[in-house]
């Protein structure tokens, strides 16, 4: 292996060091003046990963427990069990007014996260609400800064309920007729974002 030693200002030195590689590879250096990020110490606030997931067809639910959204989840692996992990969604729900409403909630593996305080026999929820007619949507949305303190793949997901034994919908309305000028198909996303501590 080859090596290129740089001598420090004043005492020590840093070596370049070139692993076994076929081919030839090009490591392109920034025109500017900056500090390098490493994987051996990132700075405190870089981003380090991104990762996301779009849901775009539709989902429903009349569980008055909650359950997974089917494929509306996202997986990161930490490359430090320092990071933070910075979670934003968005979640276009629907339920008829007259009957119900949808609570959603965020979740890490089996662990819900950002929800209220336990009070009583009330449900927790991160977000709670009902459309205002059966051709409207409720937009749950929000950002959270999560700790997993793990270098383990970890998921985030949404989690539903319709708290009023009708029916809840994701990306659609109640009625869902199909008609161009009022009633669309909408879209729901949650983006991860791991941060150096």
């Amino acid at each position: 292996m080859s090596s290129v030693v740089i001598a420090g200002d004043t005492s020590g030195a840093i070596t370049l060091a070139a692993p076994a590689v076929a081919g030839t590879n090009t490591i392109t250096l920034p025109a500017s003046t900056g500090t390098m990020v490493t994987t051996g110490s990132p700075q405190s606030g870089s981003v380090l990963q991104v990762v996301s997931v779009a849901k775009t067809d539709t989902f429903s639910t009349s569980s008055s427990s909650y359950v997974d959204v089917t494929g509306f989840s996202v997986s990161i692996t930490p490359k430090f069990a320092t990071s933070k992990i910075l979670v934003m969604y968005t979640a276009q729900t629907a339920a008829d007014p007259a009957l119900a409403g949808t609570f959603v909630r965020l979740v890490r593996g089996s662990t819900a996260i950002f929800v209220g305080d336990a009070a009583g026999s009330r449900l927790q929820a991160t977000n709670a609400g009902a459309s205002a007619n059966i051709y409207a949507f409720y937009l749950g949305c929000g950002q959270y800064l999560d700790s997993p303190a793990t270098t383990s793949a970890t998921t985030y997901k949404i989690q539903m309920l319709n708290n009023g034994g009708a029916t809840s919908y994701l990306n659609r309305s109640v009625a869902d007729r199909d008609t161009a000028s009022y009633d669309p198909r909408l879209a729901s996303s949650i983006t991860v974002m791991e941060i150096a501590a």
